[in-house]
């Protein structure tokens, strides 16, 4: 039992196995092979190393994105001139990531609290009985006080008085110039995987440089000062069609960036896409059409608090950063590799199913391709048993049975072979009647399975 053991550990450590291969000399299955094969080695290359840069490791940023605007406007509505800045035209002040700029609105001024009657077409009636009071409509500005206005014919509520009109939109846009408005953008990114901090505030952007420059996608590529109208323009909107109802824009800083070579080379780009915005005439009747909102300035006149009511239609700009950076690293580059080489096998697959199932020859291929043997039939360890591909190897066997010296037994030849003691012919005899093996190996495969043939050695 313990030799057993020792023998088990022995062949497990000092034996190495290692599958048999057959050399197919086909061009068919060649060229195919060959085919398969470059095509694969052509995917590796082209498509894993070159365009997906599998030999790199990849980390995304983690970004901070700060935003200033700059421009003054002017509109004079109902005779009242209004001067707007920066505090005025922004939501949020704060130079967020994503903010509005105001480009357009409906205002209401001098209301108070009090009742009044509501808008034509909201809550019209014919009598008190059509007011319910207390209650409250969707789309209504107040609560009803149950009084229908015979004035109006409608009914009166309880609401900041007099209430808004918002069925004229302003067109041209009150505030135009907000196309010539600037905004400056400023973005900081780090790269925690590879310990890489950037900002789109290059190499040679300094004070004097952001004084003058202007972002232009040929000749300032980098200037991080851009004109919203030139914004508006590479979106692909039209700027006084979504200044008069909204829309919205995205900003995409996008890092991409190769930490093989030199971190200077990391550098921003700008795109600009429309989200939307520019409605078709047809879009015009739909619901929700554009981007707007209301807010309200609330003062106190004579101890009467009151608000100017706004309705803002504007841009809303959201800066989106994407990252993604790259530097080599030698384990995708080995999983990489494996990943190639394990493709290879579809070649031996396809070929094998042509050989095996295809050619013309395939039952020949087959025998040649998988040895069959009988567990039932004990043979000699030095016999070799003759099969269907005998007389394609037997040429080789009696060259190299040429070569052999005498035998121990007087009585033998060299190089001769046997069937059970009996000698068949020698090798000369072997070599010069070649064309009659066919014949020859069909005779011993129909024969009685105890026929053997072997090599009698020196």
């Amino acid at each position: 039992m313990k030799s057993q053991i020792t023998n088990a550990i022995t062949d497990f450590f000092f034996e190495y196995e290692t599958p048999r291969q057959v050399l197919v000399r086909n061009r068919r299955v060649g060229v195919v092979c060959r085919l398969i094969q470059l095509g694969v080695l052509a995917y590796i290359i082209g498509w894993v190393f070159i365009y997906e840069k599998g030999y790199q490791s990849t980390d995304t940023a983690v970004s901070s994105v700060f935003t200033k605007m700059k421009g003054v406007g002017y509109t004079e509505v109902n005779g009242v001139e209004r001067v707007w800045d920066v505090a005025d035209y922004v939501f949020p002040p704060q130079g967020d990531s994503s903010f509005v700029v105001m480009t357009n609105y409906i205002i209401t001024e001098g209301q108070s609290m009090g009742k009044c009657p509501e808008l034509k077409g909201k809550h019209n009636c014919s009598s008190d009985a059509d007011c319910e009071g207390g209650s409250f409509k969707r789309t209504g500005h107040g609560q009803m006080t149950g009084v229908c206005v015979n004035t109006t014919k409608t009914c009166e509520v309880l609401a900041w008085c007099p209430v808004e009109n918002d069925h004229n939109i302003p067109d041209p846009p009150l505030l135009m110039s907000a196309e010539n408005y600037t905004l400056f953008i400023k973005n900081s990114v780090t790269f925690p995987l590879f310990g890489v901090a950037r900002s789109n505030l290059v190499e040679g952007i300094d004070a004097a440089y952001i004084s003058k420059c202007l972002h232009d996608p040929k000749d300032a590529p980098l200037c991080p000062i851009f004109r919203l109208g030139d914004i508006v323009k590479e979106s692909g909107f039209n700027f006084e069609t979504i200044a008069q109802v909204g829309g919205a824009i995205g900003i995409v800083v996008d890092w991409t960036c190769n930490f093989d070579v030199d971190v200077k080379h990391c550098k921003p780009k700008y795109n600009f896409h429309g989200l939307y915005g520019n409605p078709a005439e047809t879009d015009k009747a739909r619901a929700s059409v554009g981007y707007n909102f209301r807010y309200a300035k609330h003062y106190f006149d004579d101890n009467v608090q009151k608000r100017t009511l706004l309705k803002v239609f504007g841009i809303r700009f959201d800066i989106i950063v994407q990252s993604l950076a790259r530097k080599f690293n030698i384990i995708p580059t080995l999983t990489a590799i494996g990943s190639g080489v394990g493709i290879f096998g579809v070649a031996t697959v396809v070929c094998d199913l042509m050989m095996l199932y295809l050619l013309p020859k395939r039952e020949f291929y087959k025998n040649m391709k998988f040895k069959h043997t009988d567990t039932h039939q004990q043979h000699d360890s030095e016999s070799l048993r003759l099969d269907t591909s005998v007389y394609y190897t037997l040429e080789a066997n009696a060259r190299q049975v040429q070569g052999t010296d005498q035998s121990n037994d007087p009585d033998s030849e060299a190089g001769s072979i046997e069937t059970d003691g009996s000698k068949v012919r020698d090798s000369h005899s072997l070599l010069f009647q070649i064309k009659e093996y066919k014949q020859f190996a069909s005779t011993f495969l129909t024969a009685d399975p105890s026929i053997h043939l072997f090599l009698v050695q020196k």
